[in-house]
């Protein structure tokens, strides 16, 4: 692939970030004999460093969170010419855009009601958990608050999120976590909990919520939240049958169903919501990142009008309304930054080159599985794929963390940024993760698949 020219370093930014900058997901002691990353300018797909080194990014940021791509000035002149206006009241208040982006929003979710602002994903899990428990008050003695939560699913990274999340080594440390918490069975045919074979089994994975909500008692659950494809866990699509079973289990339990849309959502996987693969009606529907595409800070705990009105207590109920507050779920650059975010995905048809050139990639990602006996499993729905890498088909036995950074460095020496599993797992850190912007070209995805090819050759 043909490097960019490069443009003027910058050094001396790099020393200042090496001496006042905690990074994240960073063991700093790397630092010690190289230099951190800066990246200083965004264009398209592509992102340049500190010392002119440009890069196609194939991650949407790092963290699938640029969706229509670096330098939209349309996104920053909206942005500011509404902080000019009105910046920020605190959101006991309405304002224009998160009125008319609330709006907006709904339309692309169906039979859902209401949006509550706040600004990380974490964030906008947190009210969903709250909201569950504060109605198991309400309409009960407190018992149904337990939240289920699935194997290899993340939800976030506060006490909260991460006593939600099916994710060993993010949890590792941080604990005691909070009670009320409890997993079941992740979805992932590759490495089937139960053993099985899709296609000759009774989608177990589905039902192992039914014996957890059956084991904890259910009129203790109040909620099961799940990513509609696990993200950081794998990137593991589940199969068609399982959201019918798992809604109709909820309906049977009166268990709220809370889908995490951050990172699927605003068009990652050829639809607006990841979930609307599937045959589902979820109650409570939570986003971040790809919302704005990373040009604001903006998340959305989206909620059906009946749960909604759940909470509309009569005055005199003095605990009876949702007492939560966002400080920055008031900024207005939020929503400002999402609609426009919406129009140019809508302009621009970007759902449907996501489903075009998704099925480029994970057509590349299938031959290459044929090419390398060490690719393993490939997954993934649209412009969000994964590659599970072992140490042989046969066993499966999973190829060594180290493996799986090789083939990310490899392929950043080659000018391509790529994603992988990220100390989540005891031994599962062995999945490669492409997550590429929904404006990624024909040519892009030949890029990233060529770069993927030489370091599978070269490291795995």
């Amino acid at each position: 692939m043909q490097q960019a020219a490069l443009s003027a370093p910058v050094p001396d930014i790099i020393q200042t970030d090496r001496d006042t900058v905690w990074h994240h997901l960073t063991p700093h002691s790397q630092f010690d004999h190289s230099d951190p990353t800066v990246i200083v300018k965004g264009e398209g797909m592509r992102v340049t460093d500190a010392t002119g080194r440009e890069y196609l990014d194939a991650t949407s940021g790092g963290v699938w969170s640029v969706n229509v791509g670096y330098g939209r000035t349309e996104i920053a002149d909206a942005v500011r010419d509404q902080l000019v206006t009105m910046c920020y009241f605190a959101g006991t208040a309405g304002s224009e855009p998160g009125a008319r982006f609330a709006e907006r929003l709904l339309q692309k979710l169906p039979g859902l009601g209401r949006v509550y602002y706040s600004n990380s994903g974490s964030e906008a899990n947190e009210k969903a958990y709250k909201m569950v428990r504060q109605l198991a008050h309400l309409e009960g003695d407190g018992s149904k608050s337990k939240i289920i939560y699935r194997d290899r699913d993340y939800h976030g990274t506060t006490f909260g999120a991460l006593s939600s999340t099916g994710q060993f080594e993010r949890k590792e440390h941080y604990g005691p976590f909070l009670d009320g918490f409890v997993s079941f069975a992740h979805c992932c045919c590759y490495r089937c909990p139960f053993g099985k074979t899709y296609g000759s089994c009774d989608i177990d994975c589905a039902r192992d919520l039914e014996a957890v909500i059956e084991r904890e008692g259910p009129d203790t659950v109040g909620a099961v939240v799940l990513e509609p494809i696990t993200a950081g866990g794998g990137v593991i699509p589940p199969v068609p049958e399982y959201f019918p079973i798992i809604q109709a289990i909820c309906r049977k339990y009166d268990v709220l169903l809370h889908i995490d849309e951050v990172v699927c959502g605003l068009g990652r996987t050829g639809e607006w919501f990841g979930y609307q693969h599937f045959d589902v009606q979820p109650d409570i529907v939570t986003m971040a990142k790809g919302v704005a595409s990373g040009y604001a800070a903006i998340s959305c705990t989206v909620t059906s009008a009946d749960l909604f009105n759940r909470f509309k207590a009569q005055p005199a109920d003095r605990l009876g309304y949702f007492r939560d507050i966002s400080t920055f779920g008031g900024c207005t650059a939020g929503p400002t930054a999402g609609l426009v975010n919406i129009d140019i995905i809508e302009r621009e048809d970007l759902l449907a080159n996501v489903r075009q050139r998704g099925a480029q990639l994970l057509e590349g990602l299938a031959a290459l599985k044929a090419k390398y006996p060490q690719v393993g499993d490939v997954r993934g729905v649209g412009l969000f794929a994964g590659l599970e890498l072992v140490q042989d088909r046969q066993s499966k036995a999973p190829a060594p963390e180290q493996t799986a950074m090789a083939v990310a460095r490899d392929c950043a020496e080659q000018g391509v940024l790529i994603g992988r599993t990220n100390r989540s797992f005891r031994e599962f850190n062995n999945t490669l993760c492409l997550s590429p912007a929904l404006i990624a070209s024909c040519r892009d995805i030949d890029d990233i698949l060529e770069a993927l090819d030489g370091a599978l050759m070269r490291c795995a």
